[in-house]
C-alpha cells in the first residue's frame, strides 16, 4: 500500500490582478502544505486569470506570468504543485499547465482541445498543441523547461493533465495517458456554470477515475471572475471510479482547498487485474520527465463525499439561480469597487427578482464567511464597519426606487414597497410624471399637434420608461452604486424592452434567465428561498401580479402577454428558432407539438410575430449591459449568440408560410 495526498484548490482570481492571484495561490499552496498534500491542481490559467481575452496576446502580460511562474514556482517546497498560465512558444500562445515540484519548474503541458463554443474563444488567443509532440521552450528571459505531451514521474508516481475542455471531447487524452500508465491525472479548470453542468462534469470525473484505473483531481475556479461568467467552483478527488471528495460549490471563499487520499498501489492493481486494460509495455523514458519528492506521509481515510443538501432537494435549479446570481452579484459589486446596487423597483417579477437576488448574495455571503469577513470584503465601502448585522449592510447597499407616471397603479406601488421592505433595502418614490408630461408638451409643440395614443403609442410608452433612467442613473453616480438593468430574456429575445429605459444599467443578472422560469422561481422565493437563508414572503404582491409594463392608461389593462404572446409560448420558439435554428415553418411544427390546445392561426400568429420582432430588434440585444451567463443557450451577441444587426428578417422564410389570418395571439 502507497498512500498519497492529492489536493484541488479552488480559486477567486480576477484577470490581470497580479498581487491578487498570487497572494490566493500562495495562500492554496501553504493550506494543502499544512495539510501535507503532496501533490497540488491549481485551476486553468490561474496565474493571470483565464478571461483576459486580448490581452493574452500582450508582450507584458507574458512576460509577467511567466516571472510569476518561476517566482512562486521557488516556493513548492515539498510539495508538488500545476499552475496555468499562457505560453507564448515559437510565435504562437499555447494554454499550458506548468508542474513545479519541491521548488523547480518541471515541464510544462500544452492544451490540445480548444474551447471554442458558446462564451469560450481560446481558439481566438491559442493555438492546440499538436498530440504527441514534445521538445523544449526558450523562454525570453533565457530558462530553457521541456514542453509538451509529457507523463511526470514525481517521487515515483505518474502524472497527466487533462486541462479543462479535454475531458469533454470524444478523444480523451486521459486514455493515452493511461497506456502510457498514468497514476493520478490532474485537470486544471475554468468551466462556467450552468444549469445541470455539475452532472456532467461528476461523470466524466468518476468514468475517468474508472475507465483509465487512475485517481483523477478536478480544480475549477469559483465567483464571477471577469464579468459575465459565474464559476461554481466544483473540485473532485475520484479514484477507481469512486469519488473520494468532493468540494462545495457557489463558495464567497477566495480560497478552498479539497483533499483525498489514494493508494497508487491498489490503482496499478486495479490495472493490473483489468484483462481488457492495456498498457504500453515499451520504455518510455523519452516522454517521461522525472523528479524526486519525499511524499508526505499519508493515514488511510474514508472517502469523503457529501453533497450539500440544497442539492439534494426538491428545486436545485431554483437553488443554483439563486446561488449563482448572489455570488456573481457580490463578485461584481467588489471587483468593480462599486460601493453598492441601485434598481428601480417598478413592483413588477424581473426589478423583484434582481432586487432579491442582491439580498440573496449578501446574506448568502454572510451565512458561511460571517458577519465580520464580509465586512473586511467590503471595507472600502464607507459606513460597511458599522453594521451590525446583515439587515444593516442590505440597507447600506441596496437601495431602491418607485418611479411613479400617471398610468401606475397602486398594487406595483404597494408590491414594490413590499419587496423592498422585506429584503430591507433603501427604498424610496419618486413621482416622474411632471417629467412625461415636458417631453409631451415638447414634442406636441413640435410636431404641431397633441400626441394620442391612437397615433404615437409606443413613443408615449417608452418616454415614460426612459424619464425613469438619468435620476436613477444619477442616484448611483452619487452614492457611487452599481445601476442594474432589470431585462430578462424573453423579453431580449422580441426586443420588448425600452432602449435606455429599463435595460439602463452597467450589469444585467437576469438576462439570461426567462420570464416563465422567473415567476416560478418568485413562488418558489415566497414559500422556500435557498437553504439556510430561507424565504422572502415579502414579494407575495408580486406574484399576484399579471406580469405588465404598466405604460399605456390603466383603463387599457396592458399586459406583456397581450403585447407579445404567452411566455411559455414565446420561450418556445426561441429555443427552436435560435437555439435549434429552425425556420419558420419547423417552428410552427414544434408548437403544434407543444401546445396542442393551440389554434393554427394562433401559432401562426405567434410564429410571425417572433421572427419579426427577433430580426428588428438585433440592435438592442448589441446594447444590453453584460450579462450573467445561467445556461448554455444565451442570446448574448457578444459571447454567444450573434446575428445581423440587419438583415432579411425571415421575408422569404414568412411569405411561405400558410396563408392564415392573424389572428388570436
Amino acid at each position: 500500500m502507497r498512500l498519497i495526498k492529492l489536493g484541488a484548490a479552488v480559486l477567486n482570481q480576477t484577470p490581470l490582478d497580479w498581487g491578487g492571484n498570487a497572494r490566493r495561490v500562495r495562500e492554496a499552496i501553504a493550506r494543502a502544505r499544512a495539510e501535507d498534500v503532496g501533490l497540488l491542481c491549481l485551476p486553468e490559467m490561474c496565474l493571470t486569470g483565464y478571461g483576459c481575452e486580448d490581452a493574452f496576446l500582450s508582450p507584458g502580460v507574458q512576460r509577467r506570468a511567466w516571472a510569476l511562474l518561476h517566482e512562486l514556482a521557488a516556493e513548492t517546497a515539498g510539495i508538488a504543485v500545476s499552475f496555468g498560465l499562457p505560453v507564448l512558444h515559437r510565435g504562437k500562445v499555447y494554454d499550458c499547465a506548468a508542474l513545479a515540484v519541491d521548488g523547480a519548474l518541471v515541464g510544462l503541458a500544452a492544451k490540445r482541445d480548444l474551447a471554442g463554443d458558446g462564451v469560450h474563444y481560446e481558439p481566438r488567443w491559442f493555438r492546440p498543441w499538436p498530440r504527441d509532440l514534445r521538445t523544449v521552450h526558450r523562454a525570453a528571459d533565457g530558462s530553457v523547461v521541456p514542453i509538451g505531451d509529457y507523463v511526470f514521474d514525481v517521487g515515483g508516481v505518474r502524472v497527466g493533465f487533462e486541462i479543462c475542455e479535454e475531458a469533454w471531447v470524444a478523444r480523451r487524452p486521459g486514455a493515452t495517458l493511461a497506456h502510457r500508465g498514468v497514476d493520478v491525472l490532474l485537470n486544471p479548470s475554468a468551466s462556467h456554470f450552468a444549469f445541470g453542468k455539475r452532472a456532467v462534469r461528476e461523470r466524466f470525473v468518476l468514468e475517468g477515475s474508472r475507465a483509465f484505473a487512475a485517481a483523477y483531481v478536478y480544480a475549477n475556479l469559483v465567483g464571477d471572475e471577469a464579468g459575465r461568467i459565474v464559476y461554481d467552483g466544483d473540485a473532485y478527488i475520484a479514484a477507481d471510479g469512486a469519488f473520494q471528495a468532493i468540494g462545495p460549490r457557489f463558495s464567497f471563499a477566495e480560497v478552498g482547498l479539497v483533499t483525498g487520499v489514494v493508494d497508487v498501489d491498489g490503482l496499478r492493481l486495479s490495472r493490473a487485474r483489468t484483462v481488457s486494460f492495456h498498457t504500453d509495455p515499451a520504455d518510455d523514458a523519452e516522454g517521461t520527465l522525472a523528479v524526486g519528492l519525499a511524499w508526505p506521509a499519508a493515514a488511510p481515510a474514508a472517502p469523503v463525499a457529501e453533497r450539500a443538501a440544497w442539492e439534494e432537494g426538491p428545486h436545485p435549479k431554483f437553488e443554483e439561480l439563486s446561488r449563482a446570481v448572489g455570488l456573481g452579484l457580490f463578485d461584481y459589486l467588489r471587483k468593480s469597487w462599486s460601493r453598492g446596487w441601485v434598481v428601480s423597483l417598478s413592483g413588477g417579477a424581473d426589478s423583484a427578482a434582481v432586487v432579491t437576488l442582491c439580498a440573496y448574495g449578501l446574506r448568502l455571503a454572510v451565512a458561511e464567511l460571517g458577519l465580520d469577513a464580509v465586512k473586511a470584503r467590503l471595507d472600502y465601502i464607507p459606513g460597511v464597519a458599522g453594521c451590525v448585522d446583515v439587515s444593516a449592510m442590505t440597507r447600506l447597499l441596496l437601495a431602491t426606487v418607485y418611479q411613479a407616471t400617471a398610468n401606475s397603479g397602486e398594487a406595483t406601488r404597494a408590491a414594490a414597497a413590499s419587496v423592498a421592505d422585506g429584503v430591507g433595502a433603501a427604498h424610496r418614490e419618486w413621482d416622474v410624471g411632471a417629467m412625461v408630461s415636458a417631453y409631451r408638451a415638447l414634442l406636441s409643440a413640435d410636431q404641431g399637434r397633441p400626441l394620442t395614443w391612437e397615433q404615437d403609442d409606443v413613443a408615449l410608452q417608452n418616454i415614460q420608461a426612459r424619464v425613469r433612467a438619468p435620476s436613477v442613473w444619477m442616484l448611483a453616480n452619487i452614492e457611487g452604486k452599481l445601476l442594474l438593468s432589470t431585462s430578462n430574456r424573453s423579453e431580449a429575445a422580441v426586443g420588448y424592452a425600452t432602449m435606455d429605459g429599463d435595460t439602463a444599467g452597467g450589469v444585467a443578472p437576469i438576462s439570461g434567465v426567462d420570464k416563465a422560469t422567473l415567476r416560478r422561481w418568485l413562488v418558489w422565493v415566497r414559500d422556500h428561498g435557498p437553504e439556510g437563508v430561507g424565504p422572502i414572503p415579502a414579494v407575495a404582491p408580486v406574484t399576484a401580479l399579471a406580469p405588465t409594463a404598466e405604460l399605456r392608461p390603466a383603463d387599457q389593462h396592458q399586459t406583456d402577454e397581450d403585447d407579445l404572446m404567452p411566455y411559455p409560448v414565446l420561450d418556445a420558439i426561441e429555443r427552436a428558432a435560435i437555439r435549434d435554428k429552425l425556420e419558420p415553418a419547423e417552428c410552427l411544427v414544434v408548437l403544434a407539438s407543444a401546445f396542442p390546445a393551440s389554434t393554427p392561426a394562433q401559432r401562426l400568429a405567434w410564429v410571425r410575430r417572433f421572427f419579426r420582432l427577433w430580426s428588428r430588434n438585433q440592435w438592442k440585444r448589441e446594447r444590453y449591459a453584460p450579462g450573467i451567463h445561467l445556461d448554455d443557450e444565451n442570446l448574448d451577441p457578444k459571447t454567444w449568440c450573434r446575428f445581423p444587426i440587419l438583415s432579411g428578417g425571415f421575408s422569404t422564410e414568412l411569405a411561405e408560410l400558410p396563408d392564415l389570418p392573424e389572428e388570436g395571439a
